[in-house]
């Protein structure tokens, strides 16, 4: 049997060009692509389709609807980057830290769907806590999520290089104020709750990186609970897990404690702190990671080997000079 056969569609946008990036040193792949001429060709596109063994959808939401209706054959596998099936039934959620079995599921899958970046460092935080039962799945949560330009696409990403105009581009904006962002479907689902978390993101004039909180009130959890039981519980659920890593608590007791939302970037990583002042009952969980690495193109390739059974050492960061 040959290598399994890759194919990007969408390869040409920010998540497109990680995920290659990350994928084409390797020698145990054979990535295709689509002639540049023949882009807008839809036999063309159809053909790759379906001769993949795995396609990554790096598309907007209908578009990616419309290339899996595209597939005629019962074989080639799915990794769709889209918010178009992340709570759908038939997909498969690409967090393979998640739960455990979770990284089984996603082996066995046809189709899976990627994480959002907001997403995934909220549900690292969150879930772990449901699971144990520390924190009730009625629990009313607020989330905020910093992230860097390149999480708004290419029309802002142009905007804050000096390529054009967008109403997001600035030091800080933040967004979103409805109270509707797309990712709230799959905090809810995946974070294990009834309600969907009060969920409030903001974008700043850096490239990419990003910082997710939840802040908590030590009433929310059975009697006797401390951030200490609650750092056990988020150590015990990551014990041996390669790519997420939760801080040693001494990390939340300095008063002049910082975080760098940038520390990660170019790594499929996720840190994952816990700030606390128990003499006012409070306390803060923070997941740090790359918006396009272990929130996007990072988790991306991760999903790939996985659902191919060619996990290794890989660490799915991106190769120097390669971006």
């Amino acid at each position: 049997m040959g290598k399994p056969r890759v194919f990007i569609d969408g390869e040409a946008g920010t998540t497109g060009l990680q995920i290659r990036a990350r994928l084409q040193d390797r020698t145990d792949l054979e990535l295709i692509s689509i002639d540049p001429a023949l882009r807008k060709d839809q036999n063309e596109r159809k053909r790759l389709l379906n001769l993949a063994d795995v396609v990554v959808l790096c598309l907007p939401d209908e578009a990616s609807k419309e290339a899996v209706e595209m597939l005629d054959n019962h074989t080639t596998r799915v990794l769709d980057a889209s918010t178009a099936f992340r709570v759908a039934e038939g997909w498969t959620y690409g967090f393979p830290e998640m739960t455990e079995g979770q990284k089984d599921r996603i082996r066995n899958a046809r189709f899976v769907s990627n994480p959002g970046c907001y997403s995934t460092g909220m549900i690292a935080l969150i879930r772990p806590l449901t699971d144990a039962g520390l924190l009730s799945e009625e629990a009313l949560l607020s989330v905020q999520g910093f992230s860097g330009y390149s999480g708004g696409g290419r029309q802002l990403v142009d905007a804050m290089e000096g390529k054009g105009t967008h109403p997001m581009a600035g030091q800080f904006k933040a967004y979103a104020l409805g109270l509707s962002h797309k990712h709230l479907p799959e905090m809810k689902t995946y974070g294990g709750l009834q309600h969907a978390p009060l969920f409030t993101p903001a974008v700043g004039a850096w490239r990419q990186g990003m910082l997710v909180q939840v802040p908590l009130h030590l009433s929310m959890f059975p009697e006797g609970t401390t951030p200490e039981h609650i750092h056990a519980a988020l150590e015990k659920h990551y014990q041996g897990q390669r790519f997420i890593e939760v801080m040693p608590y001494e990390h939340g007791k300095p008063e002049n404690a910082i975080l760098d939302p940038q520390a990660l970037n170019d790594t499929n990583k996720l840190q994952i702190f816990v700030f606390a002042n128990p003499e006012l009952g409070q306390m803060l969980l923070v997941s740090r990671l790359d918006n396009l690495g272990k929130g996007a193109s990072g988790a991306a390739a991760q999903n790939l080997d996985v659902m191919l059974g060619l996990e290794g050492d890989q660490d799915y960061s991106v190769p120097s000079g390669q971006l």
